[in-house]
């Protein structure tokens, strides 16, 4: 984690408590290091599932559409 700016987050104390108990048992040093860790880690998933449509999807996209009357 860099010297990027940080800012607080609230969380209900018995999930801390939860996320204490796991980091005890992982490499993670705090909580906060995995907290960090997992938010990264869903938002990369996200990112991932908005990929575009390769050209050849694209074009198979379009050839459904025209079959159905969707488009020219």
């Amino acid at each position: 984690m860099g010297k990027e700016e940080k800012k607080p987050v609230l969380i209900p104390a018995s999930l801390y408590k939860k996320i204490e108990e796991r980091v005890n048992i992982t490499e993670f040093n705090s909580v906060e290091e995995y907290v960090t860790f997992v938010l990264e880690e869903v938002l990369k998933d996200e990112q991932e599932e908005e990929k575009t449509f390769t050209p050849e999807e694209e074009e198979e996209v379009k050839n459904r559409l025209r079959a159905l009357g969707y488009l020219d």
